[in-house]
């Protein structure tokens, strides 16, 4: 299996694992939602039947007789209801409708039983299908034949006299009860109309869930990618570092073992380019470990304040010798004031050197190198500057890469290992520092090195 295979694959199964977890969320958010909503509809519309109910009787039992014709007195009270036993032919006037506090006469119906159970009055939308039995239970849910629900409520009635009435031989102390109801028509079909919103809705949303994680998934992988082919293209350069001085020096073991016994001087010349070699080895072998020491950051050591004059002025020695061998003016300007910041001053010293190093390498004899030291806005500036070849525009976004070289044949004859700037900018991330490049071809090229000073006191007390 190629590599784009496999990151296909493994951006089909990240993306299947979103839309997995999201279409659960969404599925129990929905589910939370729904109940949320129908319970709070529910809620709503037993608030609203029993504030009906409680009006209905505030108003009747002051009206309820101790004794006497219940139908008369029902007759006489609400108008608009029609007796048991009797043809029901009411025709109520829109004064009458209103008596019993009901405005939506199509929702609600109103029942009413002496205390025996018996029913003596219902409103005219009294739905046939109910038994006209009671049923004292506060709350009610009836289901028609014809698939109707009604939601009922029933409440206690007592007459104006219930301490007469219980003296009586019944002893019963209520009048009767009232019963209110109304149908779920209108709440069934809103929580049909939720449910297929849901129902419609929750598929739309996974299917933009897909097309999300699908993206997002691709931008998930993208880095690792991108990380697994420079991964791939370090390994084939380190591969190409590492095959040019093992072949010169296996062909020159070789030819060693070749060359008579007798004939000592070429033997030593040979050994020469074999311990030539084994450095170049040992040299790359050593970079390759103390980059990957500083990405991984295998071995973290507190930072400790440096002094930055003192790194440069001990680097411009360092090559003063190497600059003048190879006739070029090498010099340094640094403030009179010390310049500390916080950093690992091994690292600091091989970052500046490396810089130093490159300048010095691409500039030809009579050029001018030239490292400074300025402070600014309590950040500490190095710069780098040289008379070299300069970096064409293009290629200068690549220079840190690792092994990249903008003339491979000049810095394998210098003796270059490709790998000096690609150090120098993992030191400076570890630094929390910024490395830029400014170079024009023929003209030379200006590397600055932007990290942040220690205490500003203790920079202005040098000063001073």
């Amino acid at each position: 299996m190629n590599s784009h295979q496999l990151f296909r694959r493994s951006r089909t199964r990240l993306a299947l694992w979103y839309v997995l977890v999201m279409g659960i969320i969404l599925s129990l958010s929905g589910v939370g939602i729904y109940r949320a909503i129908v319970q709070s509809n529910w809620a709503a519309l037993e608030r609203e039947i029993e504030s009906i109910a409680g009006t209905l009787h505030d108003s009747l039992e002051p009206m309820l007789p101790a004794s006497g014709d219940p139908a008369i007195t029902l007759q006489r009270i609400f108008p608009d209801l029609c007796l048991a036993d009797q043809l029901c032919a009411v025709s109520p006037t829109l004064i009458q409708r209103h008596t019993t506090g009901i405005s939506d006469r199509n929702i609600y119906y109103i029942r009413l039983f002496d205390y025996h159970g018996k029913l003596l009055a219902f409103s005219a939308n009294h739905p046939t299908q109910i038994s006209n039995s009671l049923n004292s239970a506060s709350w009610q849910t009836i289901h028609t034949a014809d698939g109707t629900r009604y939601r009922q409520f029933t409440t206690v009635l007592h007459s104006a006299d219930a301490k007469h009435q219980a003296t009586q031989t019944t002893n019963h102390p209520s009048w009767g009860y009232l019963q209110i109801g109304r149908t779920l028509a209108s709440f069934d079909a809103e929580t049909r109309r939720i449910q297929w919103t849901f129902i419609i809705g929750f598929p739309i949303a996974l299917g933009l869930v897909a097309v999300s994680s699908w993206w997002l998934s691709g931008l998930a992988m993208q880095p690792i990618y991108q990380s697994y082919q420079q991964q791939q293209q370090f390994t084939a350069n380190a591969a190409h570092e590492l095959r040019s001085p093992l072949a010169s020096l296996l062909a020159t073991v070789e030819a060693i073992l070749r060359v008579p016994q007798s004939n000592q001087h070429n033997t030593q010349t040979m050994l020469y380019t074999v311990e030539r070699q084994g450095r170049r080895l040992s040299y790359l072998i050593t970079d390759l470990l103390f980059l990957t020491s500083l990405e991984q950051n295998s071995s973290p050591k507190p930072f400790q304040p440096c002094c930055l004059n003192d790194l440069i002025n001990d680097l411009t020695e360092e090559f003063l010798e190497l600059a003048t061998a190879s006739d070029i003016h090498l010099t340094s300007q640094l403030p009179n004031f010390e310049v500390y910041v916080l950093g690992d001053e091994s690292q600091l010293y091989r970052l500046v050197s490396n810089l130093i190093a490159n300048a010095i390498q691409y500039t030809p004899s009579g050029g001018q190198v030239s490292a400074s030291l300025t402070v600014r806005d309590r950040a500490a500036i190095i710069t780098v500057k040289d008379t070299g070849v300069g970096i064409p525009l293009t290629e200068q976004s690549k220079i840190f890469d690792r092994f990249y070289r903008v003339d491979g044949d000049r810095s394998r004859k210098t003796g270059g290992t490709g790998l000096g700037l690609a150090i120098a900018q993992a030191i400076a991330q570890k630094h929390q520092a910024h490395l830029n490049v400014e170079s024009l071809v023929g003209q030379g090229s200006l590397f600055t090195l932007e990290m942040a000073t220690t205490h500003a006191k203790r920079a202005a007390k040098d000063r001073d």
